[in-house]
């Protein structure tokens, strides 16, 4: 096997709760089987469903996670399917009608799948001819999909699981410069309603635009690093049947670095932060994650 795909491929495993991800369309050998395990430590405004009409929220989560990647050939084209299932440990203080209180919970969070399909730019290719490809630019699209399996009380104002669906179609761009990666994606959530909050009400959300962009530099049979921003904006809430004044805004910053123990297990490790948030998320993390990949 060669080592270039296991630095192409390895941010594919991870999933981070803003969905920061570099490397997702780059090209990679089809038919390889990846799998994760990965390790999350957050603090600040951490939730699982940022349209809770609660106050100075603040935690620390400790968030193991494993995760699946098959990679294909279909039609001519690369595929990719993802699946991640979070486990966390929360403890943290919130304000609710002016009245701090303080809790924790454990146990495991929603579901994620992604489908990406490499449209133009990135052709399915055999492990045994991939030496031979060169990326230059590469359009592709996916379909993420957050299935509600998490933990929920409905009797709760803070749970680990949202209690709805959620679906996010996204189209990601990515270019290369010699050992330079410059990628930009764009994408839309959409949620069902969430009809058990505290029992009786019921929460819904509007779409949610989203956008990252990465740039990743791949070193001589080395690691890369990456340098990766996102933003996402909208997602007016209601409440039964009263429309709030209150939108998703938040814009994160952060990095990454993934290097080679040899030609099937690598590590890397994953920081950033929130630079603005009017609502939503607004929390630091550090993930560490080992990769093992097989044929």
């Amino acid at each position: 096997m060669n080592k270039v795909y296991i630095f192409l491929f390895a941010s594919l495993c991870l999933a981070s709760a803003q969905e920061i991800e570099p490397r997702i369309y780059s090209n990679v050998p089809k038919d390889i089987n990846f799998f994760a395990l990965s390790y999350s430590y957050g603090s600040g405004n951490i939730l699982s469903d940022p349209a809770l009409p609660i106050e100075d929220f603040k935690a620390i989560t400790h968030t193991p996670a494993i995760t699946y990647v098959r990679t294909m050939g279909f039609l001519g084209k690369l595929w990719k399917f993802q699946i991640t299932q979070p486990f966390t440990y929360m403890a943290g203080d919130v304000k609710i009608s002016g009245k701090d209180t303080s809790g924790t919970k454990t146990g495991f969070t929603d579901t994620h799948l992604r489908l990406a399909v490499n449209l133009f730019g990135s052709p399915a290719i055999a492990l045994n001819d991939f030496n031979r490809f060169q990326q230059s630019t590469i359009l592709g699209a996916s379909l993420v999909v957050s299935v509600p399996l998490g933990q929920y009380d409905k009797t709760k104002r803070v749970n680990l699981g949202s209690n709805r669906w959620g679906f996010k179609p996204e189209v990601g761009f990515s270019h290369r410069i010699a050992r330079w990666y410059l990628e930009a994606y764009a994408g839309v959530w959409f949620f069902t309603e969430n009809q058990e909050f505290l029992e009786t009400m019921t929460i819904g959300q509007k779409h949610i635009y989203t956008f990252q962009w990465h740039i990743n530099y791949q070193f001589k049979a080395g690691p890369w690093v990456s340098l990766d921003g996102g933003h996402a904006n909208g997602g007016r809430i209601t409440i039964d049947d009263t429309r709030l004044e209150i939108f998703h805004q938040n814009f994160r910053l952060g990095g990454a670095i993934t290097w080679s123990l040899n030609l099937q297990h690598s590590i890397k490790l994953i920081a950033h932060t929130g630079v603005y948030t009017k609502l939503g998320t607004d929390f630091d993390v550090i993930t560490v994650a080992y990769q093992y990949l097989w044929k």
